[in-house]
């Protein structure tokens, strides 16, 4: 975790890999102070049916992660694919957020 910060009922909240203090990302809820009720709820909708993913993760070895991260819990939506540009398999996390976790073709 590098910044966890409340402002009432808004939560932003930031985690990165350790040694690489490049790379940030930020993990906050749909909803107030940046979206309506309404917004927010059409957002999540959008998010639900996969349309809108928030990142791809990289992997070296998709199948060895798939069984690591399924193992701990994760909810996998798709499991390891040939695709054209390599090995993917995709994931949400506990919001609903849609995750592709890819083995580039070398």
């Amino acid at each position: 975790m590098r910044e966890d910060v409340s402002l009432g009922d808004y939560r932003w909240l930031t985690v990165g890999p350790k040694g690489h203090a490049d790379v940030t990302i930020i993990l906050s809820a749909i909803g107030a102070p940046h979206f309506d009720e309404e917004t927010a709820a059409q957002l999540r909708s959008v998010i639900a049916k996969g349309a809108l993913g928030p990142g791809v993760m990289a992997t070296d070895d998709c199948h060895k992660s798939f069984e690591e991260l399924s193992a701990r819990g994760v909810e996998f939506v798709q499991e390891p694919a040939d695709r054209p540009y390599g090995i993917e398999a995709v994931f949400r996390d506990n919001s609903g957020n849609w995750f592709s976790l890819t083995q580039r073709k070398g």
